[in-house]
């Protein structure tokens, strides 16, 4: 059974900062890539950032420059450092991890339960 669970989320001022974790456990044999997504009301969710294994790092334009996306492989966990935060950032940030639960298994998709970043004054 894999789980995913985020911390960090919160309510902060515009220009402010947050730092999101999340961290996998459970049986996994092999990691693909571990990120987060959002999805604010009334959209669809999309990819804020990921890291793919071997290190690329794929990432939203509206975020590059002001957040961060870092994984500690050994923790299995991943972490979103948030920086000049503006309200449109507002939304619920799932964690995402693409990974291989046995030898020879098949990749797929496991999300958190996710969390909510408020940014307003």
């Amino acid at each position: 059974q894999v789980q995913l669970v985020e911390s960090g989320g919160g309510l902060v001022q515009p220009g402010g900062s947050l730092r999101l974790s999340c961290a996998a456990s459970g049986s996994i044999f092999s990691i693909n890539s571990m990120g987060w997504y959002r999805q604010a009301p009334g959209k669809e969710r999309e990819l804020v950032a990921r890291i793919i294994s071997g290190g690329n790092i794929n990432s939203a334009d509206s975020v590059k420059g002001r957040f961060t996306i870092s994984r500690d492989n050994a923790k299995m966990t991943v972490y979103l450092k948030m920086n000049s935060l503006k309200p449109e950032d507002t939304a619920v940030y799932y964690c995402n991890a693409n990974l291989v639960v046995t030898w020879g298994g098949i990749s797929r998709d496991y999300w958190g339960q996710g969390t909510q970043v408020t940014v307003s004054s």
